[in-house]
C-alpha cells in the first residue's frame, strides 16, 4: 500500500462486509452482541479485543482514528465528541492533583479557561511562556511539571513554535510534549516527527472542512492513549458513529481542499500586506512572519488562517465586519466558505485586556479562515469592506 497521504486517507477503510459495499456503512448501534457467555466475559476482561459498546469504540470511530494515526505517524488514538472534549480528557487523564503545566500563552480561549478557572480547583497550576520566549521554557519547569503544551500555529495569531526545540526541552526533563495541531491538520504538519508525545485535533475545523459536525481526536504513544481511553470510557466524551463516518469521509478530500485553501490564503495575505487600511498581516508562509523559517521547516504549506489588524481600532473593526458581503461572520474556522472572526469580542472575549495584548489580540484584529471560493472574490469582498 502506498504511503502517500492522499492514498492512505482514501483507501484506509474497514474490511468490506458480505454485502461488498464500496463506501463504508454507518454503524448506528449503541451496543454489540456476543456469541455466548464466555465471549462476553472474555471481552469485558479484555482478553479478547472487539467492539463492546459505542461509548468505548465503534467500527466508524475505529476507522477514523486509524486514519488519523497513520497520517500523523501515531501508535494509537481516541476520538471525542468535540475538540475541547479531546483537550480536557487528555489533560484530565494524565494529570494528578498537585501537577504543573508549562504552556504557551497563546492558546484557545476555552483552553485558557481550563488552565485558569478549573484546574486550580484540583491544585493544578499552569505557567505560561510567550511565543517570543521559547528559550525561557526551561526556567518554568518545576519538579512537579507533567507536560509542555502548545498550539502551533496558534489561535488566533498564527504564531509558529519550534517543535524540535520544545521536544528537546521536554525530553531533557523527562516530561511530555503535547501539541494542538488543529490549524495545520495531519496534512500540513506532523508534530510526532518533531518529538511530540501526543497530538490533539479539533476535527470540527479543517478535517471536516464544511462546518457539518463536531469532533476531536488525540493520537500518540500507545501507553498514554491507554490512560486517555480508560478515562474516557468512564466519563463518556466519545465521538458519535455518525460524526466519525462523516469525518472519515472528509479526510478523503483534506489534501485537495487544503492545497487550494493554502494557495488562496497566501494570495490573500500578500494582498493585505500592501493594503493602506491594514496595520499588520501574519501568515506563516509570508517572509515577513517572525517564525517564517520555522514554519517552512515544519509545515508543508502555511495553513488556511490569515490574521490581520485593521487600522483604526474598534470602530474600524466594527465597520469592516458590518461591511462584509460574501464572507461569513462566524466563530468557526476551516470551512469551505471563507469566515471572518473578531477574536477580541468572540473566541477570546473572556480574556482580560492585558491577556489579549500579551498574545497579540488587538481590537482591530481579524482572523480570516480562507475558504474555497475563487480568490478574486475573496479579495474583492475583504477589500471593499476595508474601504
Amino acid at each position: 500500500m502506498s504511503k502517500n497521504f492522499e492514498t492512505t486517507a482514501i483507501r484506509d477503510q474497514l474490511t468490506r462486509t458480505e454485502n461488498m459495499e464500496h463506501s463504508v456503512p454507518l454503524y448506528l448501534t449503541s451496543g454489540f452482541v456476543f456469541e455466548d457467555a464466555e465471549e462476553m466475559r472474555a471481552s469485558f476482561a479484555e482478553e479478547k479485543q472487539r467492539d463492546l459498546y459505542s461509548r468505548y469504540s465503534n467500527p466508524n470511530t475505529n476507522e477514523f482514528v486509524s486514519k488519523i494515526c497513520k497520517l500523523e505517524g501515531a501508535e494509537d488514538g481516541f476520538a471525542f465528541a468535540t475538540g475541547m472534549a479531546a483537550v480536557y480528557s487528555t489533560f484530565a487523564a494524565l494529570l494528578d492533583a498537585g501537577d504543573h503545566i508549562v504552556s504557551c500563552r497563546s492558546v484557545f480561549g476555552a483552553t485558557h479557561g481550563l488552565f485558569t478557572k478549573y484546574f486550580p480547583k484540583w491544585n493544578i497550576e499552569t505557567s505560561y511562556f510567550k511565543i517570543d520566549a521559547v528559550t525561557e521554557v526551561e526556567k518554568l519547569i518545576q519538579p512537579n511539571t507533567k507536560f509542555i503544551y502548545a498550539e502551533s500555529p496558534t489561535n488566533p495569531g498564527v504564531d509558529v513554535l519550534d517543535l524540535e526545540l520544545l521536544s528537546r526541552i521536554a525530553k531533557k526533563h523527562n516530561i511530555l510534549l503535547i501539541i494542538d495541531n488543529c490549524f495545520a491538520t495531519p496534512y500540513l504538519q506532523n508534530p510526532i516527527k518533531f518529538g511530540a508525545d501526543l497530538v490533539i485535533h479539533s476535527a470540527t475545523k479543517l478535517i471536516d472542512g464544511q462546518g457539518r459536525v463536531l469532533g476531536g481526536v488525540t493520537v500518540g504513544k500507545k501507553e498514554l492513549i491507554r490512560e486517555i481511553y480508560l478515562f474516557s470510557r468512564l466519563t463518556g466524551p466519545a465521538m458519535s458513529p455518525f460524526n466519525a463516518w462523516v469525518l472519515s469521509k472528509s479526510l478523503e478530500t483534506l489534501a485537495v481542499r487544503a492545497d487550494r485553501q493554502c494557495e488562496n490564503a497566501l494570495k490573500l495575505a500578500e494582498f493585505l500586506e500592501g493594503h493602506p487600511k491594514v496595520n499588520l498581516v501574519k501568515y506563516p508562509f509570508l517572509k515577513s512572519h517572525p517564525q517564517y523559517e520555522i514554519a517552512k521547516k515544519q509545515m508543508r504549506a502555511g495553513g488556511t488562517i490569515v490574521a490581520f489588524e485593521v487600522k483604526g481600532g474598534t470602530d474600524a473593526g466594527r465597520k469592516f465586519f458590518d461591511s462584509i458581503k460574501m464572507c461569513s461572520l462566524s466563530a468557526n474556522l476551516g470551512d469551505s466558505r471563507t469566515i471572518v472572526t473578531h477574536p477580541t469580542s468572540t473566541t477570546h472575549a473572556k480574556l482580560g485586556t492585558g491577556d489579549k495584548l500579551a498574545v497579540g489580540i488587538t481590537d482591530g484584529m481579524v482572523r480570516c479562515s480562507v475558504g474555497l471560493e475563487h480568490i478574486d472574490d475573496i479579495i474583492a469582498d475583504i477589500d471593499q469592506a476595508l474601504m
